[in-house]
This record gives C-alpha cells, sequence and structure tokens, in this order.
C-alpha cells in the first residue's frame, strides 16, 4: 500500500501570466494620467485638423458632417498620432504620456511587442470602432471598463495579448 494521500492537492510549482519578469502592472491611476496626457495632445492635434477640413463648420451649425469628412479626419488624426507617438511606441513601448508617467507597454511574456503589433492589434482596431456614431462611444466606454478586471488589461490589451507594466 502506498503512503501517498490521494485527497492531497497537486504539490506543483504554479506561476501565474502576470509574474512575468517580476513586473508590476501599472496602476490604474498611473494609466489614467498618461491617458489624460496622451488626450491633451491628440486635442492639440485635432484642432487643427477639425478647423483646416472645415469639420468645425458642420459642428457649429449643428449638423452632421458627412462620413467621408470623418473618415478623412479619423485617418490624419492617426497619422498624426503615429508622427507624434510612433518613435517612442517602436523604441520603448510607451506613448508620450506613458514616458512621462513610467509605464509601458508589453506582451504577455514582458518583451516589447514590436511597433506593427501595437498599431494593428492595439491602437488601429480602437481607433476604428470609435468613429461609428454612437456605437463607437458606448464600445470605447466598455474598453476602458474592463481595466477594473483583476489584470488590469482592457479590451485593447486583449486583442493585442499586450499589459501595461511599471518601467
Amino acid at each position: 500500500m502506498s503512503n501517498e494521500n490521494p485527497y492531497l492537492p497537486p504539490q506543483a510549482e504554479l506561476s501565474s501570466e502576470n509574474s512575468h519578469n517580476d513586473s508590476q502592472l501599472a496602476g490604474r491611476g498611473q494609466r489614467l494620467g498618461a491617458a489624460i496626457i496622451d488626450g491633451i495632445i491628440g486635442a492639440a492635434m485635432a484642432v487643427p485638423i477639425i478647423l483646416l477640413l472645415g469639420t468645425w463648420n458642420y459642428i457649429k451649425a449643428g449638423s452632421q458632417p458627412p462620413l467621408s469628412l470623418v473618415f478623412f479626419g479619423g485617418v490624419l488624426g492617426f497619422a498624426a498620432f503615429l508622427l507624434v507617438h510612433g518613435h517612442f511606441l517602436n523604441t520603448y513601448g510607451q506613448t508620450v504620456g506613458k514616458r512621462l508617467i513610467g509605464i509601458r507597454i508589453v506582451n504577455l511574456a514582458g518583451e516589447l511587442p514590436g511597433l506593427q503589433k501595437l498599431i494593428v492589434a492595439r491602437y488601429l482596431p480602437i481607433t476604428a470602432v470609435s468613429m461609428i456614431p454612437f456605437v463607437g462611444s458606448i464600445l470605447n466606454f466598455v474598453d476602458v471598463l474592463f481595466i477594473f478586471r483583476a489584470d488590469r488589461r482592457c479590451v485593447h490589451d486583449l486583442i493585442a495579448g499586450t499589459r501595461v507594466e511599471i518601467c
């Protein structure tokens, strides 16, 4: 007869997906601070685009701009985002706001994801969805609410297979 108790739990060493490289997840406040900084930068870039394209005239008149104008403005805005943040995202996995706050984007192995992965999987889908009238703002809000999960990963993190950690 064996001395092993079949009712004991397994004795294997387990590690969680968040314990890679002893990294610490960025706090919700840190991510909010970085998002506010990036939002201010984004607004500073959006105002000239809105004025130059004539979108402001539609807004002032209380009418909906043509979808083609909204789409073109979104493309220009995304290009401006890449001009400002592209180098930092590629080199450090950070936007300007994340860099100032001291947090960065990594993949689930704790490594910096490539710029193409960040653009195509993390930023582009959320940007595209946010341009859909009415529904886009709701889905964008749901994306942000995912920060309250235990792993602090928003929908855009889940899509891209990323997380945000303290540098």
